[in-house]
């Protein structure tokens, strides 16, 4: 791993995080177990060896965990770690909302299960709204499934199964954010569904945002 070798905290951070793909590859794991295969399908300008490189500086330094699950699956995964969710999460979101300015939603590609999730969920989450949670969350986009969980000290690796799921199209989650009215985001969001317990539906409509008053930033 590449030092630039200043005892700053910005330098210290982008030690680990700096590298070419090194976001992108957390940005995949943002959500759930990932398999190494998956993770290569969405990154498709990178080398094999480089990814593999790349995870395993990410294992070394506490951010993403490998499991081996047991037959009949018999596969390797990785996901985010407790510290990744924790530090690199809110850093992924604060690069997102910067360049939120030059995404153009229209270009091929862009409306994808993973920018759905990101832009319509994550990127709208309130901590304060969520300091008295703590419950699991799925999020179902285009057939692709998040999971998670909601604490008081933030977003953390799913440790059960969903109260809440909430289900969508990323064309749907994308323009509750991105709509040029309220009246229109309000649209979008009436094609996303909740399911579970109501209360517990409407605390996690309030930590990401997921309320006709509430959607347009």
């Amino acid at each position: 791993m590449r030092s630039y070798r200043q005892n700053c905290p910005i330098a210290l951070g982008l030690d680990v995080l700096g590298d070419r793909w090194t976001l992108l590859i957390l940005r995949e794991l943002v959500g759930g177990p990932r398999r190494y295969g998956d993770i290569r399908a969405e990154l498709p300008g990178i080398a094999t060896n480089l990814l593999a490189e790349r995870l395993r500086e990410l294992t070394d330094a506490g951010l993403v965990t490998r499991t081996e699950l047991p037959p009949p699956v018999a596969r390797t995964v990785l996901e985010l770690s407790a510290a990744g969710w924790r530090d690199v999460v809110p850093i992924l979101s604060a690069v997102a909302r910067f360049g939120l300015r030059d995404w153009d939603t229209a270009a091929p590609g862009a409306v994808s299960p993973s920018s759905g999730f990101l832009a319509g969920v994550l990127l709208a989450f309130d901590p304060e709204a969520a300091r008295d949670l703590h419950l699991n969350v799925a999020v179902d986009v285009d057939g692709r499934r998040f999971e998670f969980a909601v604490t008081a000290a933030g977003l953390a690796p799913s440790d059960g199964p969903a109260a809440v799921t909430v289900t969508g199209r990323a064309a749907d989650l994308i323009a509750v954010r991105t709509a040029s009215s309220a009246t229109k985001a309000a649209r979008a969001l009436r094609a996303v569904t909740f399911t579970g317990p109501a209360d517990e539906v409407e605390q996690v409509k309030r930590a990401f945002r997921l309320s006709p008053a509430t959607a347009v930033a």
